[in-house]
């Protein structure tokens, strides 16, 4: 039950008749894997912990940087050299005093993945590489957990919602292992608020998918360019011959 502070607090929603009291309450007892505290993680978290997610999950295994500062608003110049999930908690336990923060500092790798994949309704992929989007994805389909994928570089952005359901498609049906270039903050850039725009689409479809309402980015894929101010939208077919999903 929600208390009457958190009636007040959370007011705004509840009086949405798609979310209501019934749906901050499932929302309160919902839990959430964040995969990198970084460009994309810093709005993601800030966003889902001010929603009123009752659980975060945050993993990252780096520390900040002042070059991080430019974009990851979860940190603070205080927080150069801190780990970025204990950073990460500071800020989020000053949104929310009913939020439960769960920190992996490590990184993760196979049974530590699955684990916390299985510990969590839905798991949001604010990574920075390839090798982890792939290996995350895979541990998603394993446990038929949704996914929220993002990434962000230069002046471009994307959002996809995939695992949602058997009938989804995987992160594998989209790249293929192997087949990619891998670009990156660090040997590309980034323009700062193109971040802020990716990672509040992914807290906004997390939302979505769990509460049940609207239509989520399922297996479709959202481009955002920043620099002609446009957003388009792709399907994206499940691949009946692909070696992750195909037989989940």
């Amino acid at each position: 039950m929600l208390t009457s502070q958190e009636l007040i607090h959370y007011s705004r929603h509840i009086i949405l008749p798609e979310i209501d009291e019934h749906g901050q309450e499932k929302l309160k007892q919902s839990s959430v894997l964040i995969v990198g505290a970084g460009g994309l993680g810093s709005p993601v978290a800030m966003y889902l912990a001010a929603a009123g997610i009752g659980k975060l999950i945050i993993a990252d295994h780096d520390t900040v940087e002042r070059s991080n500062l430019q974009r990851q608003i979860i940190h603070s110049l205080d927080s150069i050299g801190n780990a970025k999930v204990e950073s990460a908690k500071d800020t989020l336990e000053k949104l929310n005093p009913w939020l439960r923060v769960e920190l992996i500092e490590t990184k993760l790798q196979e049974e530590s993945l699955n684990t916390a994949v299985s510990g969590a309704d839905l798991i949001v992929d604010c990574s920075d590489n390839y090798p982890t989007r792939f290996a995350l994805n895979q541990a998603c389909v394993g446990v038929g957990k949704p996914l929220v994928s993002g990434s962000a570089v230069q002046f471009n952005g994307q959002v996809a919602v995939l695992n949602q359901s058997p009938h989804s498609a995987c992160y594998h049906c989209l790249y293929q292992d192997g087949l990619f270039n891998e670009e990156s903050c660090e040997s590309q850039g980034v323009l700062a608020p193109v971040v802020g725009v990716i990672g509040s689409l992914q807290a906004t479809e997390a939302l979505k998918v769990l509460l049940g309402i609207g239509n989520s980015l399922d297996s479709r894929l959202l481009i955002y360019d920043a620099l002609n101010a446009t957003f388009k939208t792709i399907g994206i077919t499940k691949d009946p011959a692909c070696e992750v999903c195909s037989h989940s």
